[in-house]
Parts: structure tokens; sequence; C-alpha cells
């Protein structure tokens, strides 16, 4: 009984990885400095788990080059103006539409001797 036991493989528990470690271990992987298997034994964790750090790192670095616009930078000072002078612009497009309302309600009612 004891020797079938020892005949099926042992899981090893399961590690979990913070963001650091995965950024570390994609950075091993594309710099070449070790191989897929050498990361998992490294780094104490399934194979699978070194797949899916290099295929989300990957894909997480092409989503954020498409997104980056060449000569623009998020929260730039102009941004920030444009944004403010925008915002100036619906409030007195707002308070120019009240006025004239209130006009023409005036002149309406000026108009039938009230």
């Amino acid at each position: 009984m004891s020797q079938a036991q020892d005949a099926t493989p042992r899981r090893r528990p399961k590690r979990v990885l913070s963001a650091q470690e995965k950024h570390q271990i994609y950075l091993q992987l594309l710099t070449g400095e070790l191989s897929q298997r050498q990361a998992a034994e490294r780094w104490g964790v399934d194979a699978t788990t070194v797949m899916r750090i290099r295929r989300v790192g990957r894909e997480g670095a092409l989503s954020a080059l498409a997104q980056s616009r060449p000569g623009r930078r998020d929260g730039d000072q102009r941004d920030v103006e444009l944004g403010a002078a925008r915002a100036e612009i619906a409030r007195l497009e707002e308070t120019v539409k009240g006025q004239a309302i209130e006009l023409v309600a005036l002149r309406g009612k000026s108009r039938l001797g009230w």
C-alpha cells in the first residue's frame, strides 16, 4: 500500500507571486537570462504559470504601447488647461441659455400688457 502512494507524483504547494516577482520573471524571460523551465524551477512555480506571466506581460506591453501617442504625455499642463476651458464654455453656454429663456419670458409678458 505504501508503494502505491510513493508511485503517485506529489504536487508542489501553490505559490502566490507578487506583482514585483511576476515582473522580475517577465524581465528575466525577456532578456534571455532564464528559459521558461529555468524560471519555473528558480521561482518554485509550475511552467504554465511562467507561460501565463509571459503572455500577460506581452499583452499588457502591447496594449500600453497601442494606447500611447507620440509627443503627448498623460496629465500634460496643456490638457489640464484645455479641460478647464471646455468646462468654462459649457458653464457659459448654460448661463446664456437661461438668460435667453428669461428674456423671452419677460418680453412675452410685456407684449401682453402684464
